[in-house]
């Protein structure tokens, strides 16, 4: 790449897969990247949403493939990543976007079944893409991995300690993997957003108890956007940064730099309920 090159963002002639793209997010991600010129496979549990999304990426004269299973699945996470590189004949770009918060409040009075949900569907399924998609990325000698992390993984949220320590790991896998698999020209980056306004947290943005502090905690004071994900994700996605891996790309509104920001963070008002 030089700096003469205009269209270090297009991904013209790449295959993208991207998973939990039913809705916010992972919805606006895989049209952005149709947009750029990428083929795009879709996933999540269900299909309707993501009928509307591949007539979408269809009519931007992309093609598109949808895919469902539960991400939990290995065989399952296998099976879709197989599918894609069959239909598309390779996979450039994956996106592991799926995740869950479930439920939120006190440690001493989350079930276990609350951290296993979470482990399940934000740690596993990550795992299971990474290791399917990576073999033939590493194997093909090219390939960019984007994970959605969290500032929940960066740094401490009361009531969210499950799906806190989740993204935390995801960050770590990042790192490592960024690391392990750059001498192979597969990088491997993440996108830590703060409080994005989607289906995932409405739990939080609408509880008038707790959106006013967390809102005081953000220096541009307004909820996040899918669209303010978008751009990291077409940049660490494109050759823009193909000398970037291993990182976490933090799009919270400057939430983690105010210094205030981790005291008001505080969702204890809040008993346990599910997100």
């Amino acid at each position: 790449m030089t700096m003469e090159n205009p269209s270090v963002y297009d991904l013209s002639g790449k295959t993208a897969l991207v998973t939990g793209a039913s809705r916010g997010i992972g919805r606006a991600v895989a049209l952005a990247y149709a947009q750029a010129g990428a083929d795009v496979a879709v996933l999540a549990r269900g299909t309707d949403d993501l009928r509307e999304l591949a007539k979408r990426i269809d009519e931007l004269g992309r093609r598109s493939l949808v895919l469902t299973c539960d991400v939990s699945d290995r065989d399952q996470d296998d099976r879709a990543v197989e599918t894609v590189i069959e239909e598309f004949g390779q996979l450039d770009i994956l996106v592991n976007n799926a995740g869950s918060i479930g439920a939120l409040g006190p440690f001493l009075d989350l079930e276990l079944s609350d951290w296993e949900t979470a482990i399940d569907t934000n740690i596993k399924s990550m795992l299971y893409f990474c290791r399917a998609a990576g073999q033939h990325m590493t194997a093909r000698g090219s390939g960019a991995v984007v994970n959605m992390a969290s500032v929940a993984g960066v740094s401490g949220v009361p009531m969210l300690s499950h799906y806190a320590m989740t993204k935390a790991a995801i960050v770590s896998l990042t790192s490592s993997l960024g690391a392990e698999w750059a001498g192979a020209g597969v990088r491997v980056n993440a996108i830590a957003p703060g409080w994005i306004d989607t289906k995932l947290t409405e739990t939080v943005v609408s509880n008038p108890d707790v959106a006013g502090g967390l809102l005081h905690a953000v220096p541009a004071n307004r909820w996040g956007d899918t669209s303010d994900v978008v751009g990291p994700a077409l940049f660490l996605a494109s050759a823009a940064s193909e000398f970037v891996t291993g990182t976490t790309l933090v799009a919270d509104g400057g939430m983690t730099a105010y210094v205030g920001g981790p005291t008001l963070l505080d969702l204890r008002s809040m008993g346990r309920v599910i997100a």
